[in-house]
Order: C-alpha cells, then structure tokens, then sequence
C-alpha cells in the first residue's frame, strides 16, 4: 500500500506535469503580441513608459499590425473600463451596465438606436484622449528634467537607454563628445526606428526639438494625422510582402515576419486568422475590391471618423439585436455584456427586472 509521503509526492508530480502542458498549450494556442507584454521594473512602473506604446485604446489596430481585441470595449466603456474587472460581483456590474444604458438612451425610449451609440462611441473615444494626453505631460515631464518645454532627441536617447539598463551619465557624456555607443543590435534597430518617428512629429520648421505637443504625437499618432499617416505606412511594412504598398487578404492574415518562432504556431490559432479576414473583407476593404490602400487603412484606423463610429455602432447593435429591431434593449445589452464589457454576468434575467 502507498504510504502516505509517496501519495503526495506523486499528486504533486502531476500537478506540475498538468501545469507544464496547460502552459505548453497557451504557448502555443494564439500568435505572441507584444501588446499584452509589460516589462515592469522593481518599483513597478513600466520601463518603457517613455516609449510609444504598443497599444492605443480606442484605435482599431494595435501598433504591432494586431487587431484591437479590447476595441469595442473601449469604445463603449471609455474610462470606466476599470471598473468591469474580471472578479468584479456580477451583480455590481450589471447595475453599473444599465447606468451606462440609461446614459447612451438619450432619448429615453428605453432602447438604443445606431446615432446615439454614434454619439456615445465617439465621446468614450474622446476621453481616451483626454486621458493620453494627461499622461502625456508627466512623461514630457521624465524626459525634460531642465524644462525647458523642447527635448531634443540626444535627450530622448539618453532617457531611452537610460530605462533599458544602461548607466545615463555614460551615456550621456559619450553622446556628448560623439563617441560610438557600445549597445547591442535590438536596442540599435528600435532607436533607429524611434529617431524615424521622431521626425515624423517635429513638426515644421524641423529643428529635431520637441514640445509637448509634439511629443504627444510621437508617443500617440493618434492624435495627430501626419503621424497616422505614418503609423499606417509602418503597418503597411510590415504586413506587405510584394512591396506594392498595398495588403490583400493573405497578406493581412499573415503574421508579420518574427512574430511567432515557426509555422505550426501560426497554422494552430484559427480563430485569429478568421477574425482577421472577417475584419479585412467586412470592414477595411471599403470598396470590396480584395484590396486594402493606405487610404482605407487610414481611414479605418482614425478613431475619430464619425463614419467609421457610425459604422462601428451598427456592427454592436447588430451583435446583440435579437429582435432584429435595429435597436439595443437594456435585456440585450445584459445578455452580451461580455462583447461589450468583457463582463460576464450570470442569471441575467432573473434580475434585470428587479433591480429597475
């Protein structure tokens, strides 16, 4: 009979070997996006707080070339998005889910039509805004200790550096006296890809010195079209394979070169390519013509196109409509709350009506 000691040992050996598999499984079962990888230093602020980031709320497309996955929240929840937490009670969410209802039925019809989620996408947009830019000033702030209101970009290099471990005074005292700067090719290729964004935003007359506002178009293209414009060439790089400055599907639902290790970690992840095709032939391709330009690019990736927010809002509407009533009753909203919230909430039903 196994002794007791034995029995442990060998449920623990399993729980690892479970473990390893179920990771080995994540690993695998979607391609990496560097949207969702955070390097956080000791004190716990994010390393690459001076670097553009990766992901833009309220923007369709990542950085990277990715899909939005948090898009329609963003867009419904704005600032509030915090506040629907995985293990938040059920109950709590679903209260602040029908505020949110009874503010977007601005007519009080108790149901929501394609113009007033127009209006309300378009607002939620703005406070992604709004918010940018408030982080935008003490980031400014890091990167201009003299305060002078301009950063050059020697001094955004040594900042730079400076977060990825290298010692600023060095740094600093070599850029300087215009010695060669000893680091290795990864950091090399980003700086060089950072100092081409950067003079995307110095606005003219070019002087290579930013001011805060430019300095919010450099971290944010969002914000300004010039630097759209850019964002969508550098995506557009990246996805184009023949070089004509075009996408077509297959060339939209390939990985960009690098992103994964090999071809079996792509060829897993179904349920990408599908969204990704779904969204080129439904939504980018405005024309239909199996043919994505930069304009259509731009175009989709404005988040402050009235069009495209008009557009957007009859695909959510269309998500939940199951009376096909063109309309958003509160019950729908409740029933998908997890497309527009990424809340689940059980037993919906039973207490929507008790808690009017």
């Amino acid at each position: 009979m196994m002794s007791r000691q034995a029995f442990l040992c060998s449920l623990g050996s399993l729980y690892l070997s479970l473990l390893f598999i179920f990771l080995l499984m994540d690993v695998y079962a979607r391609p990496a996006n560097n949207s969702v990888l955070k390097e956080k230093a000791a004190d716990g602020k994010d390393e690459n707080e001076i670097l553009p980031p990766d992901h833009l709320n309220g923007v369709k497309m990542e950085m990277d070339g990715h899909l939005n996955k948090e898009f329609h929240q963003e867009v419904f929840l704005g600032k509030e998005m915090e506040e629907f937490e995985e293990d938040s009670e059920p109950r709590k969410n679903r209260k602040k889910l029908m505020v949110i209802f009874s503010k977007v039925d601005i007519n009080n019809d108790k149901k929501i039509g394609a113009k007033e989620m127009q209006r309300w996408i378009m607002e939620k947009t703005d406070e992604h805004f709004q918010e940018a830019v408030e982080e935008n000033k003490m980031h400014f702030r890091a990167v201009d200790p003299d305060g002078d209101g301009h950063v050059s970009w020697d001094e955004y290099k040594i900042k730079f550096l400076a977060s990825k471990g290298f010692n600023e005074k060095e740094m600093a005292e070599k850029i300087k006296n215009n010695e060669e700067l000893k680091i290795d090719e990864e950091t090399q290729e980003v700086l060089d890809n950072l100092k081409d964004r950067w003079y995307q935003a110095d606005n003219p007359p070019p002087d290579l010195l930013l001011n805060e506002e430019e300095f919010l178009s450099f971290l944010h293209p969002e914000h300004s079209r010039g630097m759209l414009k850019f964002m969508v060439k550098e995506i557009i790089r990246d996805l184009d394979q023949d070089g004509d400055k075009k996408l077509t599907v297959s060339e939209f639902i390939s990985l960009p070169v690098g992103t994964v290790e090999n071809q079996q970690a792509q060829d897993i992840d179904d349920d990408w390519v599908k969204d990704r095709r779904k969204e080129f032939e439904e939504v980018i391709d405005a024309n239909r013509d199996g043919i994505v330009t930069m304009e259509e690019l731009e175009e989709y990736m404005d988040p402050m196109n009235e069009y495209n927010a008009l557009n957007e809002a009859k695909q959510m509407i269309a998500v939940a409509d199951e009376n096909q009533n063109h309309h958003l009753e509160l019950e729908e909203i409740l029933k998908y709350s997890e497309y527009f919230t990424g809340s689940k909430l059980m037993d919906y039903a039973r207490n929507v009506h008790e808690e009017f």
